[in-house]
């Protein structure tokens, strides 16, 4: 496992992976209220296209970064990222989306943890409804365990939970075929992250998780979409915002 080894070879020398100049392909998005320059390329991420611009592998490349954004929208799927770029929602509430597409990788880790460095603006999080959803919120905010070495350019400790939450299915009247049943590894795995650190240092976390594990229903982001393909465009998110509602 290639992977593996480069991890290895990293603690070893005691470097970063990127150092090593051996890195994955682009996978995380970007769009919004974002400027910066790649390698003495200026960036405007309002005007890439539809779908936003690539995060690159070589974050070091990055630089003069600038922003009227209030706040980072990281999503944990690309069909809600897409919605969020097409419906152009950054002019509407001043924000940069960003998204790894579900696991999240290195580059993308890198990018957020910097953004939040210099830019000093909160990150709220849409993820699914599910034990997944906070796994992967959990590699943006503590990282892999693999990876320990490099935490702390790879971290985002404090992200805010803006859904999909667990209390939201009742709150927003989302329809029974939309709520899927848990499976046995799913609740073992709900059991398991109310042990863990991000969790148990956070009593709303864990009246959430609490939720989940009790009703034995977990829901994707495109749950919402039920009520029409805008909606998370111009209902739940809107909404979720104005009432400053996120955990």
């Amino acid at each position: 496992d290639s992977d593996g080894v480069l991890d290895d070879v990293a603690t070893m020398i005691g470097c970063t992976r990127s150092n090593l100049h051996v890195v994955a392909s682009d996978k995380g998005l970007v769009v919004g209220r974002i400027q910066f320059r790649e390698d003495g390329d200026y960036i405007d991420c309002t005007k890439m296209g539809v779908g936003g611009k690539a995060i690159p592998p070589y974050i070091d490349k990055i630089e003069d970064i600038t922003s009227d954004a209030e706040f980072v929208l990281l999503v944990e799927k690309e069909a809600a990222y897409m919605r969020l770029a097409e419906d152009r929602f950054y002019h509407r509430y001043p924000c940069i989306v960003i998204t790894a597409k579900g696991q999240p990788d290195v580059a993308t880790r890198m990018f957020l943890s910097r953004l939040t460095s210099e830019l000093q603006i909160p990150v709220l999080c849409l993820v699914d409804a599910d034990p997944y959803g906070l796994k992967i919120l959990s590699v943006y905010m503590s990282g892999s365990k693999n990876m320990s070495y490099d935490s702390a350019s790879l971290t985002t400790p404090d992200i805010k939970w803006l859904g999909l939450r667990p209390s939201d299915l009742d709150k927003y009247d989302l329809p029974e075929q939309c709520r899927l049943d848990m499976t046995e590894n799913d609740i073992k795995t709900g059991k398991e992250l109310l042990k863990e650190d991000f969790i148990a240092k956070n009593p709303e976390w864990t009246k959430e998780l609490e939720i989940m594990v009790k009703t034995k229903k977990k829901a994707e982001i495109q749950a919402l979409s039920s009520f029409g393909f805008q909606y998370i465009t111009e209902e739940y998110l809107p909404r979720k915002i104005k009432e400053g509602d996120w955990l």
